[in-house]
């Protein structure tokens, strides 16, 4: 019993370096797997010894069977959940997130100016893009005082933007 339980414990090690030296051994099993396309991914290899080791532990330990009948079984659970632990990971990968915000999306937000704007001029405002805050030049038909709240119109360059004041 005192090596599966050595092998579970082993097993949540692994799992414990995964977490800590993500992606480095993948590397290494990259070339060893073939067309296994991450099913030999520590996480999942983690998982199936930590299975084995533990389940073979309890069978033993419970059941009084021998040895092979509590390796079989640690197999079996060992196969399973590094199964699921594949298909859990693939999932995660496969989690289409939103695209990634362009400087086009800013049309129609407003923002405040920081730099009051003056006529045919430049000055600058202070927009949220994907929720984060970024300054812009900005160009306005008309001059816009600090502190004044404004209206993208359209987006004259990766870092200008042409805003027109709100009105209330």
């Amino acid at each position: 019993m005192g090596w599966l339980l050595g092998l579970g414990i082993a097993g949540l090690a692994l799992l414990i370096l995964s977490l800590v030296f993500d992606g480095v051994v993948e590397g290494v099993l990259d070339g060893i797997g073939g067309g296994l396309d991450g099913f030999l991914s520590l996480p999942v290899v983690a998982g199936f010894v930590s299975a084995l080791g533990f389940t073979g532990a309890v069978v033993l330990g419970t059941t009084g069977t021998g040895v092979g009948v509590a390796t079989g079984a640690g197999v079996v659970t060992g196969v399973v959940v590094a199964w699921l632990t594949w298909r859990f990971s693939r999932a995660l990968m496969r989690d289409g997130a939103a695209p990634a915000p362009r400087g086009e999306d800013l049309t129609g937000t407003s923002g405040s100016v920081v730099t009051a704007i003056p006529m045919g001029g430049y000055g600058e405002v202070l927009l949220h893009l994907a929720g984060q805050p970024v300054k812009y030049a900005a160009k306005a038909a008309s001059p816009v005082a600090r502190g004044a709240e404004v209206w993208v119109e359209s987006v004259l360059s990766p870092t200008a933007v042409s805003v027109r004041p709100v009105e209330r």
